[in-house]
């Protein structure tokens, strides 16, 4: 089974903002796959299951916030017995350029916190998979944090959906190719363009 986790933070207030676009993909995921999330109370998550390109999975959207991603996977992982290799994690990246995405199979937390708690709550792993998706240019310095908790502006709104398509269409080719496949067609990839 393989848990594909989008980070983000529950509430209306934060819906449309630029943090939680983990949150957005796995909901597009959902709507194509007619797939439904349910709050589990345990796991302080919603979660949907199903099978898709042949290979079991669990999508979960984190309802700790952000900043206590991990304690809410580290719960999931316990109780279905997945180990952390057979994680992937979708969420926001100020370093990358809105527009961009990139998938990596480990690494550091790049100072975002949703990833500083999953490898804290996992005993300092940092080898699960990740899709970064880009909200930058960093703003830089305290403009930082408000930055990531604003909505997306106008023109980003218009580019949205095929974002989140290609996310979801990312996804596919990591279910059903691995992520290095994965890796070859999305990392140079420039939706804007």
């Amino acid at each position: 089974m393989k848990v594909i986790a989008g980070l983000g933070n529950p509430g209306k207030e934060y819906s449309c903002t630029r943090h939680n676009i983990g949150f957005m993909v796995v909901e597009k995921f959902m709507q194509k796959y007619d797939i439904s999330l349910k709050k589990e109370s345990k796991f302080n998550s919603s979660i949907g299951r199903s099978i898709v390109n042949n290979t079991n999975i669990l999508l979960v959207q984190p309802l700790t916030y952000m900043n206590l991603s991990g304690t809410a996977l580290v719960k999931i992982a316990h109780w279905y017995k997945i180990p952390v290799e057979d994680i992937l994690v979708i969420f926001d990246d100020i370093n990358l350029d809105f527009g961009r995405i990139r998938f990596r199979n480990a690494g550091s937390d790049g100072g975002h916190n949703g990833i500083k708690s999953i490898i804290e709550c996992f005993g300092g792993a940092k080898n699960f998979a990740r899709i970064k998706i880009g909200v930058g240019p960093d703003p830089g310095g305290a403009a930082r944090k408000n930055y990531v908790l604003q909505n997306f502006v106008k023109k980003e709104i218009k580019v949205l959906p095929k974002i989140l398509d290609i996310c979801v269409n990312s996804l596919e080719v990591f279910l059903s190719e691995g992520i290095s496949a994965a890796c070859n067609k999305f990392n140079g990839l420039n939706i804007l363009e």
